[in-house]
């Protein structure tokens, strides 16, 4: 019992212990919680100060912008205010030199019309003082002339119409000459830029009609046994085979430039070949004409091309193909043409005129060489009636037929071609002239000048171009070689045709010898 008591006491004072142990550590914990509140508290304020200051110092600054930013707008509008009062005033001062401007041209002009309407009023007095002044002169006069006002009016109108009418003349007769002189200078500028435009080559080919033979033998092969060769030969082509001495060269002979070419090709092939025979001659001819027709139309189709035509009759292609072989004074026909197309398009154009119809025309006017060795008459005649089976048009028909000025001119196309065919075989290296016609020129030339007293020598040089009289300076002195030099010159001009310009220099010369012995 009293262990009992004793271990009931022992639990009562334990738990006492405890009770007052945990009183003690609660009231630590309650004081260290209360201490750690108080620095929270303390750091939450501290913190919650800083705080207001940062945001208080960033709103004085956000402040202290916009105040310096609404200055500076304030300040830019102030000088946007100022500007517009100056230019005000500016505008205010102009306005008001204006209106003294204003004022004192108002005043002027009061001042005009107080001096206008005097002199009107002034006028108007002496137009009737003149009124009476004229008809007491018209009384005076008929009296003294003893006509009637009428008679006297329709005296005064005819002189009156006889003056206008000489004065009318004489202007009709300055305008007319001045037209010409205008028209002259334009024709002359429209033709000069045609041929400045159109750069052609000076030299045109020549159809060759001879043929290289390798050797001698291949030569009686040509001709054949007892001749029957070179007579199959002139039989297939219709040519004419000349055959000489000359070493290496046959001649083909034919007034046809188409027949002569399909000749020469054809011997040409036959001496590749080798095998010459009248058969193989046979074949060989009917090959190269096959090919001479085709290449006919490829050269007609290439010449329409190239003159920009448009469509041709397919009977025409082969025509114009065939003017390729066709020469005049060297110049290649077909050449002739296309330049002759062009030419006329560039001054049809600069006179306001159709220039592919001038250009049509160009290139067709010359269509009757390629068939005047196979019909009778002249070239333009037969162009001129082959064209119209085609239905060409009427202007292209007349340029055919007038352009050497055989017919009248219906269409201003046929002047144009006339012109341009003159200009296409007049111009510098366009036409060959002939050695014989050549050297007889130059030989003319020489005597007309020595045919002059006091002319020694005279030669003719740059192929005719310049004569060079030699004068005896006995005879002759500085005044009189001028004067020979301009008799010569217009004697040149009166007896003698030619291209171009001749110059004549007449030479005068002293010589002074001696011997020192």
């Amino acid at each position: 019992m009293p262990y009992i008591i004793g271990i009931l006491i022992g639990f009562v004072v334990g738990a006492a212990g405890v009770w007052l142990f945990v009183q003690m550590a609660a009231s630590n914990a309650l004081k260290q919680a209360r201490a750690e509140a108080e620095q929270h508290r303390h750091n939450a304020t501290q913190e919650a100060q800083n705080k207001a200051k940062e945001i208080e110092l960033a709103a004085r600054q956000e402040q202290l912008k916009r105040k310096e930013q609404f200055e500076k707008e304030t300040e830019a509008a102030r000088q946007q205010l100022k500007q517009q009062e100056q230019r005000l005033d500016k505008r205010e001062d102009t306005l008001d030199r204006k209106l003294d401007t204003l004022s004192m041209k108002e005043k002027h002009l009061d001042d005009l019309e107080n001096r206008l309407t005097r002199q009107q009023k002034s006028v108007a007095d002496k137009e009737q003082q003149l009124d009476r002044t004229l008809s007491e002169q018209r009384e005076k006069l008929l009296q003294i002339s003893g006509l009637s006002a009428d008679q006297a009016k329709d005296m005064l109108l005819k002189r009156v119409e006889e003056e206008c009418r000489q004065e009318a003349g004489a202007l009709v007769q300055k305008l007319t000459e001045q037209a010409q002189e205008e028209a002259k200078d334009k024709s002359r500028q429209i033709i000069l830029q045609a041929i400045q435009r159109y750069a052609a080559e000076h030299t045109s080919d020549h159809t060759v009609s001879t043929v290289t033979i390798p050797s001698d033998d291949m030569k009686g092969r040509v001709i054949g046994r007892e001749g029957r060769n070179i007579r199959s030969f002139e039989k297939a082509t219709g040519v004419d085979v000349i055959i000489d001495d000359t070493p290496g060269v046959v001649v083909v002979s034919c007034f046809d430039p188409v027949r002569r070419e399909v000749a020469r090709l054809s011997l040409e092939k036959l001496v590749q070949d080798g095998r010459i025979h009248p058969a193989r001659i046979e074949e060989i001819v009917a090959t190269t004409s096959k090919e001479m027709e085709d290449e006919l139309i490829k050269l007609g189709k290439e010449a329409a091309q190239e003159a920009n035509v448009g469509s041709v009759a397919r009977p025409i292609v082969p025509m114009l193909g065939r003017l390729a072989f066709r020469t005049s004074y060297g110049q290649n026909v077909l050449k002739h043409s296309v330049e002759v197309a062009y030419l006329a398009q560039m001054m049809a154009d600069e006179l306001g005129l159709d220039g592919t119809l001038a250009r049509r025309a160009g290139l067709l006017h010359d269509i009757g060489k390629a068939m005047d060795h196979e019909t009778e008459g002249g070239h333009p005649q037969i162009g001129m009636e082959f064209l119209r089976k085609f239905n060409e048009n009427e202007a292209v028909l007349n340029a055919c037929l007038a352009h050497h000025g055989d017919a009248p001119a219906t269409t201003p196309y046929t002047p144009l071609i006339m012109a341009a065919d003159a200009i296409s075989a007049s111009r510098p290296g366009a036409r060959r002239e002939s050695l014989e016609r050549y050297v007889k020129r130059l030989r003319e030339l020489e005597e007309l000048a020595t045919a002059f007293e006091g002319v020694r020598q005279a030669y003719a040089i740059q192929a005719g171009r310049e004569v060079r009289v030699i004068v005896d300076a006995k005879l002759v002195d500085d005044k009189v070689s001028a004067k020979i030099a301009r008799d010569i010159a217009n004697k040149i001009e009166q007896e003698m045709q030619y291209p171009g310009e001749i110059k004549v220099t007449v030479m005068r010369e002293v010589r002074s010898v001696e011997y020192a012995r």
